[in-house]
């Protein structure tokens, strides 16, 4: 047992911080805060040693609501069912929420039609999944002095896919690459 500065062991260490960043009971910093009981009733500008008062009174913690406030605002309840609730509503908000992946298709200038049904196929399963792609013609060497060839193969694979996709972002080239976003008109 390690005992430093004379400190009583059997007391609670004063120097402990609160790890959720919460401003409750003694690590409320403001000198006066504006109380609001458990009803939702304002009771009114106080210092915090008379809301910690108030709040041992119901058997209850002080919170601080808002801090930003001028005073800051502060609410006695129960701490633990607090934290318990907004920990459930931050796992439900996460539950509910969609990541939406972007794939990524690439094509060449040279393609053969059989690959190109291949590539709206897998295009297709991407796109009933909800995802977003990317689809990209790459060039290489003297292919860029014919971008006309690729743009051709975006234009027909664009065609291909019409149905199931509206375009984000129109083919446009950039380096050697002409680039498109599709996304999903299927809603999941």
């Amino acid at each position: 047992m390690n005992i430093a500065n004379n400190q009583n062991p059997y007391q609670g260490n004063k120097n402990r911080t609160n790890k959720n960043g919460d401003l409750v009971n003694e690590f409320i910093r403001f000198p006066e805060v504006i109380v609001i009981d458990p009803d939702g009733e304002n009771l009114g500008k106080m210092s915090k040693f008379d809301a910690l008062k108030k709040a041992e009174e119901y058997n209850l913690d002080l919170l601080c609501v808002a801090p930003q406030a001028k005073p800051p605002v502060c609410k006695i309840l129960n701490y633990g069912k607090y934290r318990y609730e907004s920990q459930k509503k931050a796992k439900e908000a996460k539950k509910n929420q969609k990541i939406i992946e972007i794939k990524e298709i690439q094509l060449t200038p040279k393609i053969g039609e059989h690959d190109l049904q291949t590539k709206v196929k897998a295009a297709l399963k991407f796109l009933e999944d909800g995802n977003k792609i990317k689809v990209g013609v790459r060039f290489k060497g003297r292919e860029l002095s014919h971008v006309e060839v690729g743009e051709a193969v975006m234009n027909r694979f664009l065609e291909l896919v019409k149905d199931k996709a509206s375009i984000d972002k129109t083919p446009t080239l950039d380096g050697k690459w002409l680039n498109a976003v599709l996304s999903s008109r299927i809603k999941k």
